[in-house]
């Protein structure tokens, strides 16, 4: 009897653990880019290789998005409001953005920049660095 109460309580903890864990698992960074950007092919020689490595890219995945899809309304992304610039690193979570990082102002200020966002506005813990 001990036993199945112990498997209960563990079954129990596990799915009470489940939307916690799958609301951390949500979030994802959508870089909106155009071909010609500079600024959005400096973001891919500086940090493209590594955001994957990171806390902030394993929290927060990247995902890429053609400036003129969030034109026509086919990314999936509710946007808190046009994205006028390249690159905008735009948070999401559940298709709605959280909010955004317009341009690219250098590595140092990019990093500093995205972990205040994921901060805020997401249950991430970790930092770059």
């Amino acid at each position: 009897m001990n036993v199945l109460r112990v498997l209960a309580t563990s079954v129990l903890v596990v799915l009470t653990s489940l939307p916690a864990l799958a609301a951390e698992l949500v979030a994802e960074l959508v870089m909106v880019e155009e071909p010609g950007c500079v600024w959005c092919a400096q973001w891919n020689a500086q940090l493209a290789p590594i955001y994957p490595k990171t806390p902030e890219g394993q929290f927060a995945p990247l995902r890429r998005v053609e400036l003129r899809d969030t034109r026509k309304g086919t990314t999936g992304i509710t946007f808190a409001r046009p994205v006028l610039f390249t690159p905008t690193f735009v948070l999401i979570e559940d298709g709605v953005e959280l909010g955004r990082i317009e341009g690219y102002p250098g590595e140092d200020f990019f990093w500093g920049l995205l972990g205040q966002m994921l901060t805020d506005k997401t249950a991430f813990q970790g930092g770059q660095g």
